[in-house]
């Protein structure tokens, strides 16, 4: 019989709202003279904060039911504003050149975002739930962070090729992924005390802590 969580269609709704809205608002690059970022690094962190929780409290097939939510609502985002800024403008309408310049570029970045985050996510999730059973479930800390330390790198070297190659000098592309890598394990390694206690307090109300002894860690497979 499958078991109903009070709190799994909460955190899974919440974690494909901040991938919707990072892809959006990556397409402004923003300079502070000491860190040069797209600015859905400012959110998208969370997104894998998120996926950690989902993994380590409900196990990786719940996890993997929400990557694909993610993966097809940012293709529905991708496809929607493909569409709409091909269709005609009405004649007072004088706007279709500022919604090109903005959202002109989502289709490319949610595309990079689509196989970034989708090997990341899956990469992270396969980590943590792999030391998870490693580490009988202890160390929560150097799961959430070392998962994040191979995902968050390939992240974020596939997002920023794919989305800003020959369109932004080479030397900047190299600032942004490194800043943005950075930034974002940063964020993680802040977030421990929260994740901590985000996951206790869902292993408590859910009564679930999912172990993946004998899980098939697969992209697709429904076992």
């Amino acid at each position: 019989m499958s078991h109903s969580y009070k709190y799994f269609t909460v955190i899974s709704v919440f974690f494909v709202t901040v991938l919707l809205i990072s892809n959006i608002v990556s397409t402004k690059i923003t300079d502070l003279t000491w860190f040069v970022f797209d600015a859905g690094t400012l959110l998208f962190p969370l997104a894998y904060i998120l996926g950690d929780v989902l993994t380590e409290v409900y196990g990786f097939k719940k996890a993997r039911a929400v990557i694909w939510m993610g993966f097809f609502s940012t293709f529905l985002l991708a496809l929607m504003t493909s569409i709409v800024g091909v269709l005609p403008p009405a004649a007072d309408w004088a706007h279709q050149a500022a919604y090109e310049a903005i959202l002109g570029m989502t289709p490319r970045i949610v595309l990079a975002s689509l196989v970034a985050y989708f090997l990341g996510s899956f990469v992270n999730a396969i980590i943590l739930a792999k030391m998870k059973v490693m580490t009988s479930g202890r160390h929560l800390w150097a799961r959430t962070i070392g998962s994040s330390v191979v995902a968050q790198a390939l992240d974020t070297t596939l997002f920023v090729a794919i989305a800003f190659w020959g369109i932004l000098p080479n030397e900047l592309l190299i600032s942004i992924a490194v800043s943005n890598y950075v930034f974002k394990l940063a964020i993680e390694i802040l977030a421990t005390p929260v994740t901590y206690q985000a996951v206790a307090f869902l292993k408590n109300k859910e009564g679930v802590d999912h172990y993946d002894h004998d899980t098939k860690f697969s992209f697709f497979h429904k076992n």
